[in-house]
């Protein structure tokens, strides 16, 4: 089977589907970093850094001639998470870029299409986007099946919970993945062999302190003697000084007053801010855990690109490009690789 990747980003989702057996032929994405990195790691796949607006199936002469083609990809997020309470709703442009994933999907006509999104889009405007979407997989001959998954379950450290919308040509009602793990990875097994890091960490390329103690962070190495990414963000002294009082699995509840002053409301404050991440436990979600201010299990520090890298499932040798803060964005942007490789091999059983 080959493949097309729109709204690639980093490209979370193609590594999967390469995991799996797909052969990524295109990707679309308009971001020139995550683009940089999509080409980077994916040289094989021709990556077209455009606006999603201007692309059509004439920009894409090499896909091979009667192979089944799968159409994958999810538009921007923001508008639907449920996060978002300012312009989680009808208003928000970018929540309409589902109508541009449409069109490419009526002129490549793909076997497969696989819409990826977060679990608020069911939510959004009472439902009314997940089933516009559902209506006009339909309305263009493709039997539809939902369901959301929780990446923890499929071997990512991490509990994730996203939305898929998988459209068959041939009428197939696709089952949601069968969980391909009993016990839940947890922190510790992700991040144990990682280095040391000091707030402010900027050395990008350094050797593990350790050997793996986890199957997990083994395939995550793949042999390797050292990685990148250990970039960490420089926080002032007072945010160091709060991350003190906060054990694992606290937050921005455990900071006493006076160091919150700052705050016009801290009550206000989600329970994600300040979280310590439970070395014993899945990560909560690794969005932008800069501006989270996500914090290692072990150290007074925020997490490095790498660490968030491979709460992902994102392999040890995948690089990103750009500054610290687009390399932290393209990570928690990303589908983890292991969710997505199971959606595509639950495809690829059923053909």
């Amino acid at each position: 089977m080959q493949a097309v990747d729109i709204f690639s980003g980093a490209g979370g989702m193609s590594v999967g589907a390469c995991q799996a057996g797909v052969d990524v032929r295109y990707a679309v994405e308009y971001d020139i970093h995550a683009a940089s990195t999509y080409k980077n790691n994916h040289p094989d796949t021709i990556m077209l850094n455009e606006d999603i607006k201007k692309i059509s199936i004439r920009d894409m002469p090499n896909l091979l001639p009667n192979v089944p083609i799968v159409l994958f990809g999810g538009p921007p997020c923001q508008g639907f998470s449920t996060s978002n309470q300012k312009t989680r709703n009808i208003t928000n442009e970018k929540n309409w870029l589902f109508l541009e994933y449409l069109r490419i999907a009526e002129e490549l006509t793909p076997e497969w299409i696989v819409f990826e999104n977060v679990k608020g889009l069911k939510e959004t405007e009472g439902g009314m986007f997940l089933r516009d979407i559902q209506k006009s997989f339909e309305d263009i001959g493709y039997t539809v099946s939902t369901f959301t998954l929780n990446a923890a379950d499929y071997g990512v450290p991490q509990r994730r919970e996203r939305l898929f919308v998988i459209g068959s040509k041939s009428r197939i009602q696709v089952l949601p993945p069968k969980k391909t793990v009993r016990k839940l990875i947890t922190v510790d097994q992700a991040l144990h062999d990682l280095p040391n890091l000091e707030n402010g960490a900027a050395v990008d390329a350094l050797p593990y302190r350790s050997k793996p103690n986890s199957a997990f962070a083994k395939a995550m190495r793949m042999n390797r003697l050292d990685c990148t990414g250990h970039l960490v963000t420089r926080n002032s002294p007072l945010i160091v000084e709060r991350y003190m009082h906060v054990p694992q699995g606290g937050n921005w509840e455990n900071i006493p007053e006076n160091l919150m002053l700052n705050y016009a409301d801290r009550s206000r404050c989600h329970t994600g801010i300040y979280h310590r991440l439970s070395h014993d436990k899945p990560s909560i979600v690794v969005g932008n855990f800069r501006k989270n201010m996500l914090i290692h299990p072990w150290q007074n520090r925020g997490l490095s690109v790498r660490e968030a890298a491979r709460l992902q499932s994102f392999p040890d040798e995948y690089c990103f490009s750009g500054s610290i803060g687009f390399q932290q964005q393209q990570v928690g942007n990303a589908v983890p690789p292991l969710l997505a490789k199971a959606v595509f091999e639950s495809i690829l059983n059923c053909i």
